[in-house]
């Protein structure tokens, strides 16, 4: 009995304290739409096996990927360094630069520079030969905490995204959790070095992709399932609207073939668990205290969507057993293949555009003005 009443008061003092330990997030409830059913061109397949897999088990989880001039392949990994990868990707990864941070997304200007979006540095300029610089660190006196999707338009601007001015890379999770308008949409004009906001109280802001005509912006808010487009010209310019709602997955950087279709990488798919908790933003409270290992994670299965110039989704690429391409963060175009990074694994997938089935039928449609 002794020993009985010892193990209860253990129970009682680490239980209390858990319950009256405060939460690192003050989460605010949502009301998320039902899952869209998975059929049509929803439906479960596995095309995402049919790429070839690049680099398996020499990268630590290879986010975003870019293609020079040369057709040599780089990707940022976890360590801080990118990686670089000739031959179109089919050499062996060698090391190229180290940032000293976290490279995410990567794009390459039109003067040969790697622009990259550092979730701890900042937004970052590698010049050919390797030379890092830092662009841009902060905005209106609020530093970068999570610098995460980028592209250059053709005039030069650099539009990114700080995913969350609350939480770090190591803590997105807890991000998504909390449900609060963190993240912004920027500029950066490399003749004026001015960095502008374009739009504020952004849920997690995640991949950015300027559209074909440069007349338009699109981001990912990714734990409200959604795509939104900010105009850049003609009489809605500087306006914001919803693009693409409901995916069925959590979507997260962004790219635009030769025929106006957007690409989105979709580390996860939709997670009952989650949806229900955001009804109950105090037992959000309460899970947001638990080990990482115990809240709902992203689970392992691969999600790719193509969709048109109207937000509708007209293909999808699935890898539903998650042990060959899954948590997938980057579906980039590249010479008319599909390159795929993950912030999860430690590979790359490359898959021709022409080995996407029905895609060839799926005519894409020009946006409405």
């Amino acid at each position: 009995m002794k020993w009985l009443l010892i193990l209860l008061l253990i129970i009682f003092v680490v239980l209390g304290g858990f319950l009256l330990s405060p939460s690192p997030i003050e989460s605010q409830g949502w009301q998320p739409p039902s899952a869209p059913a998975m059929t049509g061109v929803l439906s479960p397949n596995e095309r995402l096996r049919l790429s070839d897999i690049l680099a398996r088990g020499h990268l630590e989880h290879p986010e975003d990927t870019a293609m020079d001039a040369q057709g040599r392949l780089y990707t940022g990994t976890s360590d801080g360094w990118i990686m670089r990868l000739e031959d179109g990707g089919s050499g062996e990864p060698e090391r190229w630069v180290d940032t000293g941070g976290r490279p995410l997304g990567l794009v390459f200007d039109h003067q040969g520079n790697l622009i990259v979006a550092d979730a701890q540095r900042g937004l970052l300029t590698v010049s050919p030969v390797g030379e890092v610089r830092v662009l841009t660190r902060e905005a209106e006196g609020l530093p970068f905490r999570l610098t995460d999707g980028v592209d250059v338009a053709r005039d030069g601007v650099i539009y990114f995204t700080d995913a969350s001015s609350r939480h770090s890379l190591a803590n997105h999770q807890l991000d998504l959790l909390a449900m609060r308008p963190n993240g912004r949409l920027l500029s950066y004009h490399p003749r004026t070095g001015q960095t502008r906001v374009l739009l504020r109280n952004l849920y997690f802001a995640n991949g950015v992709v300027v559209s074909p005509d440069d007349d338009y912006l699109l981001v990912a808010e990714t734990p409200r399932y959604r795509l939104l487009r900010y105009w850049l010209t003609g009489p809605e310019q500087g306006q914001a609207e919803v693009f693409a709602d409901n995916l069925p997955g959590f979507p997260d950087n962004l790219d635009v073939d030769g025929r106006g279709r957007y690409w989105v990488a979709l580390p996860a798919r939709r997670r009952a668990t989650l949806d229900f908790l955001h009804h109950q933003p105090w037992l959000k409270d309460v899970v947001a205290r638990l080990p990482e290992s115990l809240r709902p994670g992203p689970g392992r299965y691969g999600l790719v969507l193509a969709l048109d110039g109207n937000g509708e989704v007209i293909t999808s690429l699935q890898d539903t057993r998650g042990d060959y391409l899954w948590g997938l963060t980057s579906a980039r175009v590249h010479d008319n293949e599909l390159f795929f990074g993950s912030l999860y694994s430690n590979r790359l997938g490359r898959l021709p555009l022409s080995a996407v089935p029905g895609l060839a039928e799926a005519e894409p449609s020009a946006a409405n003005d």
